[in-house]
């Protein structure tokens, strides 16, 4: 008998992606995986029961015993990544477990703690490193792809005019000005999809290294007067800058931002609050009609002035503050998703086995807890913990 890999439904409030959907289901070829599926886990992505049936999934009754049966656990939000509802399934896990997901384990270290009581071994999807190895399990920037072009097509909708110049026989229409602050995954794919729309579009970021990125998707890379020699850490990921970098950061941009009608923010720190990149008095700069996206909503915001989940006008310039952008697109976003976790769950399998070795950097950065510990050194330093001594 094979590994027996559950999926349940996302019990999160509005979340309507899964985990596993049917065309991620050969890669999970010849590793001995058995699939059980909640009833009804991918309907709300648009995969219904049937199409995971005449793949070979087992069909269960009920989400305690998916839970009861399986070894392995795959969610898209894990209990961190869940505070309304995870709670509910963290008493449904059982020692020895393994859960796969994302869980915001440098935020939500109670549910890392409850995980670790429990004894479950939690891997954190949002702790994959970007390396080489790990390019087809990073969950991150499947998910941050589709929120980048989301966000460009929220702008699109709400902005008075529109985004191309085109030659009418009204007369010429001035292209819409776009800026895109930012320039790692999402930033990027929010660059390709103004472009395409026929924006005049302008990128930034504190990272001078992405120049060439910015500029091969046809938009104009914006330049300031900032020192920011170590803006991205050994990861791959943006690093917090100091209060002083930031304040002069707003200074320049205010120049820049006068010029916009769409402005588009993306600026985020994993496992800290997003910096304030726009500031009120910066936004009143903006012509009336203007619209901005603060993708950076859920950590915060990078705007001064956003709310999560709420449209917020400010002199007639509106700060959209979008929440969970890639469940408004679940049965791609699901597709992304679904083809990261089983490369993930299929690189963990040796000769029919799960094996969590340590020793490998994919493990050893996204391992959370794990035989009652929690052991991850970064999570452990936000709990106060000492350091766990090598095993």
């Amino acid at each position: 008998m094979g590994i027996q890999v559950g999926v349940v439904a996302e019990s999160a409030p509005g979340e309507r992606l899964v985990a596993l959907v049917p065309m991620a289901l050969p890669v999970l070829n010849k590793t001995g995986v058995e699939l059980i599926f909640e009833t009804g886990a991918g309907l709300r992505a648009g995969f219904p029961d049937s199409e995971y049936a005449e793949k070979g999934v087992r069909i269960a009754n009920g989400r305690d015993e998916v839970f009861g049966a399986a070894e392995v656990i795959l969610q898209v939000r894990s209990p961190g990544a869940n505070p309304e509802t995870g709670s509910e399934d963290v008493a449904k896990f059982r020692r020895g477990q393994v859960v796969i997901g994302f869980g915001e384990p440098l935020t939500a270290v109670d549910a890392a703690r409850a995980l670790a009581d429990r004894g479950v071994s939690f891997l954190a999807m949002e702790l994959m490193p970007r390396i080489t190895r790990a390019q087809s399990m990073d969950a991150l920037s499947s998910m941050a792809t589709v929120a980048g072009y989301k966000a460009v097509l929220i702008a699109a909708d709400a902005l008075p005019r529109m985004f191309p110049m085109l030659m009418t026989a009204a007369g010429t229409v001035a292209p819409a000005h776009v800026l895109v602050i930012g320039a790692g995954v999402a930033g990027l794919q929010a660059i390709a999809t103004a472009r395409r729309l026929g924006g005049v579009v302008s990128g930034y970021d504190i990272r001078a290294a992405v120049k060439e990125q910015v500029e091969s998707l046809g938009a104009r890379f914006v330049v300031l007067d900032l020192e920011a020699a170590a803006a991205e850490d050994k990861g791959g990921y943006a690093k917090a800058m100091g209060e002083d970098f930031y304040r002069r950061q707003r200074e320049l941009l205010a120049e820049v931002l006068a010029r916009q009608e769409v402005v588009i923010t993306t600026a985020a720190v994993p496992g800290k609050k997003a910096p304030i990149l726009l500031t009120r008095d910066m936004v009143g700069r903006m012509a009336p009609g203007s619209v901005i996206v603060d993708i950076a909503a859920e950590r915060g915001g990078n705007c001064e002035m956003t709310q999560p989940g709420e449209v917020v006008d400010v002199g007639g310039v509106r700060v959209f503050g979008p929440v969970n952008l890639p469940s408004s697109i679940p049965y791609h976003a699901s597709q992304m998703y679904a083809r990261n976790i089983a490369s993930f769950l299929k690189y963990l399998v040796k000769d029919g086995r799960l094996v969590l070795d340590r020793d490998d950097e994919i493990v050893r950065e996204t391992l959370v807890t794990h035989a009652g510990e929690v052991v991850h050194p970064r999570v452990r330093e936000m709990m106060g913990l000492p350091v766990l001594q090598p095993v």
